[in-house]
């Protein structure tokens, strides 16, 4: 199916956070008719106006759409579709998410009458904008959960591509793989697995009697030299562009660090992910008011890590001005 006989629908933008204005932006500006559903008086409303779109109350947003993207935070979808979109969402409409979550642990059980698909583009909506713009894209993962109309996978291809996704790949998924890949990734590696190695590292070198200047440069600062050649051509390219020596280090030191235990204790955070304790453990901790949550995010903040950081960072005059592109990575937000 080529991209011109693809439906174009009427889009409902539900958010306009950091992947929600992306989204609205580029779909936009691929031809579909976009109006953005919002709190009167919120944060974005501003800058949504500011952008040019319609912005309306979700509930009058999502009347008249064939496709309601939502792209709200992850622990207020439950609500919002049972307030909100389910007694608003017109007969035969699309719900699309861009993170299968609610739907795939039943948070959330769409109506009968909707077709329900998902469209992930893989990387932060500032990217997502920044590659559209320049006539590139990000690759989209989708998937469909339920197809009443016959067209749910026509409408999530076409989506995908009015993000720019057809331009760089478009691969099918499931609610289940995304869900339970997204959130592995981002826990034993991305973010929960990479930061505490950091952390680690940082520790043992400063405990070792090195410079905690020095620590942050080895262990913090130089990490995204490697990041970037992974991402550039996986570790065949980072093997590639290291000295022979940091090459045997990795060979025979990496395995050390991450050995079985390691891949055993990832195995029991898939196992938790994929049965639901990690989500109803999250639903829990944020139904208290995220109590845990504020404690853990002040002891990473508080890290001698992030006070040796903060004052080296003041003297790399390249990062002055990226401040504000920083929350960008988040794919949720209101």
């Amino acid at each position: 199916m080529t991209e011109q006989s693809l439906p174009r629908p009427a889009i409902a933008v539900v958010g306009y956070g950091s992947q929600g204005r992306a989204h609205a932006l580029n779909l936009r500006d691929s031809g579909f008719d976009v109006t953005i559903g919002l709190r009167p008086g919120g944060p974005t409303e501003v800058k949504a106006k500011a952008d040019g779109f319609t912005v309306k109350a979700p509930a009058e947003a999502v009347k008249e759409a064939d496709l309601v993207a939502v792209l709200t935070p992850d622990m207020v979808q439950k609500q919002l579709y049972a307030d909100v979109l389910a007694p608003n969402l017109k007969q035969g409409a699309v719900l699309l998410f861009a993170h299968g979550l609610n739907v795939h642990f039943d948070m959330i059980q769409p109506r009968d009458d909707l077709d329900v698909v998902l469209v992930a583009p893989k990387g932060p909506g500032a990217l997502v904008r920044r590659e559209y713009e320049i006539g590139r894209g990000v690759p989209c993962i989708y998937a469909v959960h339920q197809d009443r109309s016959g067209r749910a996978e026509q409408y999530a291809l076409a989506y995908a591509a009015g993000l720019g996704g057809a331009r760089a790949n478009v691969i099918k998924t499931t609610f289940k793989e995304e869900t339970e890949t997204d959130l592995f990734g981002e826990q034993a590696v991305l973010c929960g697995g990479a930061s505490s190695l950091v952390q680690a590292g940082f520790e043992t070198l400063v405990e070792a009697g090195y410079q905690p200047e020095i620590a942050y440069y080895e262990v913090l600062h130089e990490l995204k030299l490697i990041v970037d050649l992974f991402y550039e051509g996986g570790i065949t390219r980072m093997l590639e562009f290291v000295s022979e020596t940091a090459q045997y280090g990795d060979f025979v030191s990496g395995p050390r660090v991450i050995d079985a235990s390691v891949k055993a204790r990832m195995k029991d955070v898939l196992k938790d992910i994929q049965d639901g304790t990690f989500t109803r453990n999250w639903q829990a901790e944020y139904d208290a008011g995220l109590p845990n949550y504020r404690k853990f995010q002040q002891a990473d903040k508080d890290h001698p890590i992030e006070q040796v950081g903060r004052q080296l960072r003041e003297k790399m005059v390249w990062l002055q001005g990226q401040t504000e592109t920083q929350p960008a990575a988040r794919k949720e937000a209101a």
